[in-house]
């Protein structure tokens, strides 16, 4: 009999150790969902921020400014542009 208790003493002191750190490594990697999620929210608003600002350098105002002070453009209009006449390929034979 006292072999027999040594034994299921062995066996539940084993399965307390295993439940023991079964939890901590479910709490350890609830934690590292809980960093990964908040990451992800981060990065979420970053990527909002970033479009935002995308949206605010794009506008045809901002490029039309920048290629004039910058580049040195113009507006396009008749009096400066030049056509290009397309010879008629039956004419040219």
């Amino acid at each position: 009999m006292t072999r027999l208790n040594l034994v299921l003493l062995v066996a539940v002191i084993a399965s307390a150790l295993f439940l023991v750190r079964t939890q901590y490594q479910s709490r350890r990697l609830y934690a590292e969902l809980d960093k990964a999620e908040g990451d992800a929210r981060k990065l979420l608003v970053e990527k909002e921020r970033l479009e935002f600002e995308k949206r605010a350098q794009a506008t045809p105002l901002r490029v039309e400014k920048l290629a004039k002070e910058q580049l040195q453009m113009r507006t396009a209009g008749p009096a400066i542009t030049q056509y290009v006449k397309l010879k008629d390929a039956r004419a040219a034979q």
